[in-house]
């Protein structure tokens, strides 16, 4: 038989051979040396990522969603293409780029799938500063907060963070030093000034609370411009 402290050794062995030793050194790092806790910690991560899934979905279609019945409300339909004047020039890049995969996939190119294969670095595109005056002619009027139409950078700063998270989960990169409960709620709280029955779903389905510590972790950051 296997003696339990044996089996720790061997799983902490088979993860790390697994995984770069660059990557699972800043888990060793997080552990003061423990490299079983190590891995209890890289599991954590995962599970952690996991359970932002729901959020981070329901945020990203509430948004793209909003802004596309709002901006076709207001220019109508293809108003995302790039002689509608709407876009800046990379968010023209991301569309051309769309519809080159749906034609090459023999799909249609009708608004909704275009819509649908636009990534979320064009949606959170909108918010930059170049598009301050689309922001106040048009697409301030996605989303309220207690019944009041919110500012750009309301929307934005708090979006950019997410857009970070969401890359760091989609590359599998360590998170748990970040404030991640800070982070959750913001995600919760933009989703329910976009679209309050999405927010709803989400809260049927959300499990961050029941896997997150009720404690931020307090963990080294990794780097300087990530909160």
């Amino acid at each position: 038989m296997t003696h339990p402290d044996a089996r720790a050794v061997a799983d902490a062995d088979a993860v790390e051979a697994a995984l770069s030793l660059e990557r699972f050194a800043r888990y060793v790092a997080w552990a003061g040396g423990d490299r079983h806790r190590a891995v209890e910690l890289y599991t954590l991560n995962t599970r952690v990522s996991e359970a932002l899934y729901v959020p981070l979905q329901a945020l990203e279609v509430a948004l793209r969603n909003r802004i596309h019945a709002v901006m076709t409300e207001a220019s109508g339909a293809g108003w995302f293409q790039p002689e509608a004047g709407h876009v800046t020039d990379r968010q023209a890049e991301q569309v051309r780029a769309a519809i080159a995969e749906l034609t090459e996939a023999g799909k249609p190119i009708e608004d909704g799938r275009v819509v649908a294969a636009l990534t979320f670095s064009f949606w959170t595109s909108t918010f930059g500063r170049e598009q301050d005056d689309l922001w106040k002619r048009t697409l301030h009027r996605i989303a309220t907060r207690d019944g009041k139409f919110l500012s750009r950078k309301a929307f934005a700063t708090p979006l950019t963070q997410v857009r970070l998270l969401r890359n760091r989960i989609a590359h599998h990169e360590p998170i748990l030093y970040w404030d991640l409960p800070k982070h959750h709620r913001a995600i919760a709280d933009m989703t329910r000034w976009l679209a309050p029955a999405m927010d709803d779903w989400r809260a049927t389905l959300d499990r961050f609370d029941q896997i997150h510590p009720p404690e931020r972790m307090r963990l080294a950051r990794l780097r300087d411009d990530e909160a």
